[in-house]
């Protein structure tokens, strides 16, 4: 229980950042969808580039993450090497892609569609190299356990970020004034300044770390690179694989939808700004990562680590359950945390946050086959899933537009969480408490569809208020069954007899 409690502080510590930095982030979705209209284009435009960063982000780092937390807990490792070693090998391949983007800048941004602006290539592909690095440091602060630095920088790069927009978007086009200072009375926006601020942002927080790069005089040792090379490369092919469920539909979407080209950037704008709603799920997996996989290879040797990991697995699910009603409960409130232009895209929000859960569930069950060196397992999880998602989007997106995508990351997301638990009971067995997760799923699943069918009939005061009804039951039914108030820390024991 102990190991639990520590977990959960450092869970609500990532959490509570996670929760501020994303709630200051998603000022710039209702600002940038504002500005740039859904028939414009220019958000699926951000969108559509992004997509290609989040698969780079994985690219450049190469399961370097994961692969430094195993080494610094492994025996027979020297901490300090494994530290200065990761730096140099990610420093090294950020800096022969930069020098690659650098020669092939052209040809890439035409393959991309942006044959007129490859500005918006490189500026982004350059500010996603700076982040490939930065991610290792920032993996030093969480395995040194130093989750308030750690936050306090991701929340100071989101904070100077929405600064920058909104000077960028609100405040020079009021003064008719260009990004260099200068009076225009014509200035009209464009995206390109959106991912320069961007790259602003990343230059500034690498800077931040500045005491976490002094790792780089613990040096190079050739042995401990190839172990981690061998170690790390189905990672990589796992993380890509991954990454694909997440970002193949915003890159395939432009050149499969049916329609003209400025009609696909517009649909794919109006998905791009409804996900962001779905995005809390994403949230709250990524608290519970940056806390969890620390955790597990650091009891990996305790007597009782299979029953903890079924534990936090089951607590898990229950949580994001419940971040799903509340979303799905509020959605008529939370709709104007994006532009109205965008709104006729939100029957997307359920499904994607659903198939966040089941990848969420799919992280968990994960570490059967990182604990034991079986990775390559994780590569064909995430690689099966990648197929059955890019199969959905080229037969569906013609068809459906942008419901085929959200449609196309479920399909994949329960594909691998599938396979994944039933090989990895045969290789590291885990009793999980599946009679109690499912009983958690079935309610929720009734809850929601109660909530769907009172909303069509009720007015919106009123689908609200039923809405927190069913909410409450839920955190009722939760607090019967598995979460006593007796139990809470400081509150508990006003409710013991």
């Amino acid at each position: 229980m102990a190991n639990l409690k520590s977990l959960a502080k450092d869970t609500a510590i990532y959490g509570l950042s996670s929760i501020v930095a994303r709630f200051i982030n998603y000022w710039l979705v209702p600002i940038q969808t504002q500005k740039f209209n859904a028939a414009g284009g220019e958000y699926g435009i951000i969108t559509n580039v992004y997509a290609y960063v989040s698969l780079l982000i994985v690219l450049l780092t190469y399961g370097m993450e994961t692969t430094f937390f195993r080494f610094m807990s492994k025996e027979g490792e020297n901490a300090e090497k494994v530290y200065g070693t990761t730096l140099r090998m990610v420093l090294l391949t950020t800096a022969v892609f930069v020098g690659v983007i650098s020669l092939t800048l052209h040809p890439i941004a035409s393959a991309m569609g942006y044959a007129d602006h490859p500005e918006y290539v490189w500026v982004m592909f350059f500010t996603v190299a700076i982040d490939a690095f930065a991610a290792i440091p920032f993996a030093y602060l969480r395995y040194a356990h130093r989750p308030i630095k750690f936050a306090t920088l991701k929340i100071l790069n989101i904070t100077l970020n929405i600064i920058l927009n909104l000077l960028y978007l609100i405040v020079l086009p009021a003064l008719k004034l260009n990004p260099l200072g200068i009076y225009d009375e014509q200035f009209t926006l464009d995206v390109v300044w959106v991912f320069y601020i961007n790259m602003i942002c990343s230059v500034v927080t690498l800077l931040m770390l500045w005491k976490e790069l002094k790792g780089f005089r613990f040096g190079f040792d050739m042995g401990t690179c190839r172990r981690m090379l061998a170690y790390t490369w189905p990672l990589l092919i796992m993380g890509l694989a991954g990454q694909l469920n997440q970002a193949a539909s915003q890159i395939l979407f432009p050149f499969f939808y049916s329609g003209t080209p400025v009609e696909a950037k517009a649909q794919l704008g109006i998905y791009g700004g409804c996900i962001k709603i779905a995005m809390i799920m994403v949230m709250i997996t990524q608290a519970f990562r940056y806390a969890y996989e620390p955790f597990v290879f650091g009891k990996a040797k305790d007597k009782d680590n299979k029953e903890t990991y079924a534990t936090a697995m089951k607590y898990y699910l229950i949580f994001t359950l419940l971040a799903f009603l509340v979303v799905v409960g509020y959605l008529d409130v939370l709709r104007y945390l994006i532009g109205q232009s965008y709104w006729e895209g939100l029957r997307v929000v359920p499904i994607v946050m659903a198939a966040e859960i089941m990848f969420g569930v799919f992280f968990n069950l994960s570490f059967w086959y990182k604990l034991t060196n079986r990775t390559i397992w994780g590569a064909w999880f995430s690689g099966i899933g990648a197929v059955v998602l890019i199969v959905v989007d080229i037969l569906l997106i013609p068809r459906f537009s942008y419901m085929a995508c959200a449609w196309a990351g479920f399909a994949a997301y329960a594909t691998s969480m599938v396979l994944s638990y039933f090989i990895g009971q045969k290789y590291y067995p885990i009793k999980y408490p599946l009679g109690d997760m499912l009983v958690y799923v079935a309610v929720a699943c009734v809850l929601y569809a109660a909530m769907s069918c009172l909303n069509s009939q009720l007015p919106l005061w009123g689908s609200l208020a039923a809405n927190t009804l069913i909410i409450f039951i839920f955190i009722a039914f939760i607090v019967k069954r598995d979460l006593p108030l007796s139990g809470l820390p400081v509150v508990g024991k006003y409710f013991r007899k």
